[in-house]
């Protein structure tokens, strides 16, 4: 799964041409510990245009009895899709964008899980395959939430765990969030990223908890050794 990303990019200014959007990027701050139920920075094709809005990162279906749905929703299983209620009816007009520096997960060391952050090697920043749906609320007032895409793991997460989000390169961003791409072929787009130009390192357990959200989540951290016995 993917459950903590961060989208830690100052300036946005060639991800609007690198992924065909017909408006610029509003001024976004940092994020470097992104959670479930935040808010966050998501790329849909709507109102006659391509162009980012802030999204509530958990699925909300429009036919939703309770907005709680949204707690088990933050992923979508590449396999299932096409066959989920929650998802099938969005692949042909809600696919999304969300924008990415990297991603977080969690591997197992006996008893401790050591935080590890996944990037590019490039350090560029990348897309998740995602997507957003728009659930009417009591008041009359609409929720706009996301999911993001998950899919088997790579030779780099595969030891970690057995899932990694859907990271699209330029191209693929393109042709996701294109309106006219057929389901078939916007499917056929949703598989690992290549391990290769993919890099992943230890993080501080500042990230264990989604009110840390500084840079400092995303720098390296190393364990200090264990100090012998004196004697």
């Amino acid at each position: 799964m993917c459950g903590r990303y961060d989208f830690s990019r100052k300036e946005f200014s060639d991800l609007r041409i690198r992924w065909n959007l017909d408006r610029s990027f509003p001024p976004i701050e940092p994020r470097y510990n992104i959670a479930p139920s935040q808010e966050a920075p998501v790329i849909i094709n709507a109102d006659g245009g391509k162009g980012v809005e802030f999204l509530q990162w958990g699925l909300v279906p429009w036919w939703a009895k309770d907005p709680s749905i949204g707690n088990r929703t933050i992923n979508a299983r590449r396999e299932t899709l096409a066959q989920k209620a929650s998802f099938k009816h969005l692949l042909e007009r809600r696919r999304c964008l969300v924008p990415a520096c990297g991603f977080y997960e969690w591997r197992k060391e006996g008893k401790e899980k050591i935080p590890m952050r996944f990037k590019l090697k490039s350090g560029e920043p990348f897309a998740f395959a995602g997507l957003w749906d728009s659930w009417r609320k009591p008041d009359g007032k609409f929720l706009n939430t996301f999911t993001i895409i998950t899919t088997e793991p790579n030779d780099l997460l595969h030891p970690i765990h057995d899932r990694m989000p859907v990271m699209l390169n330029d191209d693929g961003a393109v042709k996701w969030l294109r309106c006219d791409g057929k389901v078939a072929d916007v499917l056929s787009i949703l598989t690992p990223y290549p391990s290769e130009e993919m890099e992943g390192y230890d993080v501080s357990r500042l990230v264990n908890d989604p009110r840390n959200d500084s840079a400092a989540c995303i720098e390296p951290f190393a364990m200090p050794p264990s100090q012998p016995l004196l004697i």
